[in-house]
Formats: structure tokens, C-alpha cells, sequence
């Protein structure tokens, strides 16, 4: 029979898989989208870091300086979604958009929920050069 060690050593072990990393950044992800608890998501974030050989050995297979992923894992702000896909591909997995169970398929979305810029900004930016 196998001793029991701490929950420490346990995650870890279980987290040293990717697959299990990758549910386990799923659940984190959802988490965080239900409460927005930046501090948590960035929690489970580090812990696969961790397990997956820790900050030099992940910052090498993500191609992220050193420097530049602990910074984000101790900063307490939600990483960048270009520096989130980056740890995502490093596990063998890629972001996706999917339906939540509870949507409701009817819901209208109007233009309030997402303001778009002015069709002046937009047309500004859209200018051909006259040199």
C-alpha cells in the first residue's frame, strides 16, 4: 500500500501528466469565468509550471524568458491572452470557445452589450497613405 504523503506532493504528482494538467487549467479557467478570481486562476496556473519541471524548464519549452514568466505568475494580474496560449501550447493543447451549458441559445446580444468605436474612429484609421 502506497504512503500517503502531503496534498502538496500529490497535486504535483498528478499535475506532472499533461492531461491532467490541462483539465486542471480547464476547471481553473472556468473558475475564474464564474467568480474572476484572478489570484486562483493564477494559482493553478503555477502549480502545473511547477509540476511540469518548474519555471526554467517550462520558460524553455514555452520560449518565454525566464524573467518573463515569473513575473506573470507573480504579479497577481491575468496573463495576456497571447502569453496564456503560449503555456496552453507548451501543454499540447490549443484555446477554444465553446457554449456553456447553461447559455440560452435565444439570447439577443444588442449593440449596448459590446459598443463598438464611432464610424468616424473607424474610417480615420482606415485611410490610405497620400504620400
Amino acid at each position: 500500500m502506497r504512503e500517503m504523503g502531503n496534498w502538496r506532493e500529490y497535486l504535483m504528482e498528478r499535475l506532472a501528466d499533461p492531461e491532467n494538467a490541462i483539465n486542471y487549467l480547464d476547471v481553473s479557467l472556468e473558475e475564474y469565468q464564474i467568480d474572476g478570481d484572478t489570484d486562483f486562476f493564477l494559482i493553478g496556473i503555477r502549480n502545473v509550471v511547477e509540476a511540469q519541471g518548474g519555471v526554467s524548464t517550462f520558460a524553455e519549452r514555452t520560449g518565454l524568458e525566464q524573467e518573463t514568466l515569473q513575473k506573470l505568475l507573480s504579479n497577481g494580474a491575468a496573463p495576456r491572452i497571447d502569453t496564456f496560449n503560449t503555456i496552453v501550447k507548451a501543454l499540447g493543447c490549443r484555446l477554444s470557445i465553446k457554449p456553456r451549458e447553461d447559455a440560452n441559445p435565444t439570447h439577443s446580444v444588442k449593440n449596448e452589450d459590446y459598443p463598438l468605436a464611432s464610424q468616424e474612429s473607424v474610417k480615420s484609421g482606415l485611410g490610405t497613405p497620400t504620400d
